[in-house]
């Protein structure tokens, strides 16, 4: 995300999403997690959540009204209401403009569609119209007299893929087609559109076009990406929408929502710290044999990718056996991988000094594997195990330096070395009890005054889980 995107974020304070393949899969109806979350924490951040929709109030599944959104766009801005369910705009069409449009609907052959706020119906059944609206509004009746019972907000047209349709001198005065499936279109007031009914809600807050940010995907919210201040197409979303679009961001599936406003700053992300469960951790597993006890460490390749291949490569090409730790601080950490046994030496499998792979879920807590390094980017076969055993941090006092919450708690209870994080790639960490013991038994073997074991401590092998 660039820079000019992020910036037009920050004036962000009202977002409004569309409903198909934004917030829900049309097609299975499939709605993340991380919606729902997205709607908390922008609540929670002070910003107005809206949904602006084609569909009328009719067609809104429980599911997206669980969202509970401050604003509702409905019937492609005809309908406009408010979380307590007052009106804030309310434009139907003209008694007269139906009557006739159902005359041209006739004169022309096609299936029409009527809606209105609180009921739907067909002129007819067929497989055709089946498969455009069953998936939206299903089970509706077939009633084309809708119109003598309530007031009409919208229409559809009903046409065989490729008909060319054109709207009537006398209708297309006051009324537009606007296509959303290759077999239908809805029939709108002219000047209606989702950007109308949003721009409402925004002139009822006295908030600017610069204030809102936007999330579609298919043709009628293109209006919406040209009034907001901040468009967001999604990863499925057509080429045309993408092109218009401010950012591009993932999929429904992918948590695109969720995605682009963490990249915003607009939520914050959620980290989930493998170390402090490493029962949902993903990786391969290592048992490294010592001749003072084994240890057993869970690697991380998905936050350290480059780090964890070089360590298994060296580690399967039995490049470990036999090295030392060669300099054993008690109550701070045991560093080994140097065949020279010196710390001067190693090297990776990228034939040079290789790039460090900080990230915000791993740090270097009691028992983290981490590599040495002779400052940024330096990293080649060295690595150590952190041993400290805590006491000296204060949990607030790390909050207040930036670390999340989880970890300053780890930190002031367990253990470990918070001063090396952003130093030191963590890609490890000891999976039990008994691995902490053995690495505390190395910790506390006699050492010269520089910190070398008088008796060597051996790296037998290491041995990979997959």
């Amino acid at each position: 995300m660039n820079t000019k995107t992020k910036y037009k974020a920050k004036k962000i304070k009202i977002v409004f999403f569309d409903i198909d393949d934004t917030l829900r899969v049309k097609d299975t109806g499939f709605i993340p997690t991380s919606v729902q979350r997205v709607f908390k924490d922008l609540k929670k951040a002070g910003i107005k959540v809206g949904i602006a929709t084609g569909r009328s109030p009719l067609g809104l599944v429980p599911e997206i009204r669980a969202l509970k959104p401050d604003y509702w766009v409905t019937i492609n801005g005809s309908y406009v209401e408010d979380a307590k369910g007052e009106v804030v705009a309310s434009q139907p069409i003209s008694e007269e403009q139906v009557a006739a449009y159902k005359t041209w609907a006739a004169q022309e052959g096609i299936a029409f569609g009527l809606v209105g706020k609180d009921q739907a119906s067909l002129s007819e059944r067929s497989s055709l119209i089946n498969e455009a609206i069953d998936i939206i509004y299903p089970d509706l009746a077939i009633d084309p007299d809708l119109d003598q019972k309530e007031a009409i907000y919208q229409m559809w047209t009903f046409e065989d893929e490729g008909q060319e349709l054109a709207l009537p001198e006398d209708l297309a005065q006051d009324l537009r087609l606007v296509r959303w499936h290759p077999n239908s279109c809805d029939v709108v007031i002219k000047e209606m559109s989702k950007a109308v009914g949003v721009e409402k809600v925004l002139v009822s807050l006295n908030l600017k076009p610069e204030n809102l940010l936007v999330f579609g995907d298919g043709l009628n919210d293109l209006e919406l990406f040209d009034l907001a201040g901040l468009a967001v197409a999604m990863g499925g979303a057509l080429d045309s929408v993408k092109e218009k679009a401010d950012y591009v961001t993932k999929t429904v599936e992918g948590d695109g929502i969720e995605h682009a406003l963490v990249e915003m700053g607009l939520i914050p992300k959620i980290l989930q710290f493998p170390q402090l469960d490493l029962s949902q951790a993903k990786g391969p597993v290592v048992q490294l044999e010592t001749n003072l006890g084994t240890m057993k460490i869970q690697l991380f390749p998905d936050h350290a990718p480059k780090t964890v291949a070089n360590f298994l490569a060296l580690a399967k090409d039995g490049y470990y056996e036999g090295v030392t730790f060669h300099r054993i601080i008690e109550d701070f950490m045991i560093q080994g991988g140097d065949p020279t046994g010196t710390g001067m030496g190693g090297e990776s499998i990228y034939g040079s000094e290789f790039e460090d792979e900080f990230h915000e879920e791993l740090y270097n807590l009691r028992g983290a594997l981490s590599m040495a390094n002779a400052g940024p980017n330096t990293n080649g076969s060295q690595f150590f195990l952190v041993q400290n055993t805590g006491g000296t941090y204060n949990k607030k006092e790390l909050e207040r330096g930036g670390w999340p919450a989880p970890i300053a708690a780890y930190y002031a209870e367990t253990g470990g070395t918070p001063h090396l994080d952003r130093r030191h790639t963590v890609f490890g960490q000891l999976v039990d009890a008994a691995s902490l013991e053995v690495l505390d038994t190395i910790a506390q073997v006699a050492v010269d005054p520089i910190d070398k074991p008088l008796e060597p401590v051996v790296i037998l092998k290491i041995e990979v889980e997959e």
